[in-house]
């Protein structure tokens, strides 16, 4: 296979990967009609769904690629009205691999209220504490693209004023993960402040799940380990 050949290949392989995860967000309420968009670095590219795609029946034809510094290169469609944003936090990182961002409703709601979403679960930990709200801007702006990605610095997710949330990761399923987990922490928040004035884990308390985390795996598949059998005749525990 010509090095052009397996290129295009690969190129449709994330396209299709870009899709299902635009349909997985959709389904999850995540990604309502056209609202949102997620994309994908690989290598100097970047997969990213197209402006005005209705995000629930994403097809790999809905998902446009452009180099990192914007130029379209596959795809029929416009690039999402959101690419500088997309665009601007993968030049920030380099470690960075995929950005999703919706407009999911609880999100979204937290964002039109708090200045940041304040540790309540443990499980917060995993986006990095804190999530910070960027101040408000308007859509596809430089500006909008500056305060989310200085809202991200040490972040896995961070809110956007009055307009949604966005999330990130190494790779594309860790960055839809985040975006799911922001999404019910927000709930949570949500739920908890109808019943009174939520509990805030303290930095203590923080800096002990962390310590326990690391010593237990938590969030990791681990292997059992197997036990040595026991001779007959000989008293188990």
């Amino acid at each position: 296979m010509s090095p052009a050949r397996a290129r295009e290949r690969v190129s449709g392989e994330v396209r299709e990967q870009v899709a299902a995860a635009a349909r997985r967000l959709a389904e999850a309420g995540l990604l309502v009609g056209t609202a949102g968009n997620v994309s994908v670095r690989d290598g100097d590219q970047v997969a990213v769904t197209a402006t005005g795609v209705v995000l629930g029946g994403c097809t790999p034809d809905d998902v446009t690629v452009v180099s990192l510094g914007g130029e379209v290169l596959e795809g029929g469609l416009r690039p999402t009205s959101e690419l500088d944003l997309h665009l601007g936090l993968y030049a920030a990182d380099p470690a960075l691999a995929a950005v999703v961002h919706t407009h999911a409703p609880y999100s979204t709601a937290i964002a039109c209220v708090l200045d940041e979403l304040p540790v309540l679960h443990y499980q917060q930990l995993a986006l990095g504490g804190a999530v910070r709200v960027a101040p408000y801007a308007t859509f596809g702006s430089a500006e909008l693209a500056a305060h989310v990605r200085d809202a991200l610095a040490g972040r896995q997710a961070a809110l956007m004023a009055n307009h949604g949330s966005v999330a990130v990761g190494a790779s594309l399923a860790a960055a839809v993960e985040h975006a799911l987990l922001l999404e019910w922490l927000a709930t949570l928040h949500h739920r908890a402040s109808a019943l009174g004035t939520p509990r805030v884990l303290t930095d203590a308390e923080q800096h002990d799940v962390i310590t326990a985390a690391i010593s237990r795996g938590y969030g990791s598949t681990q292997p059992v380990v197997d036990q040595p059998e026991t001779p007959a005749g000989e008293p188990t525990c």
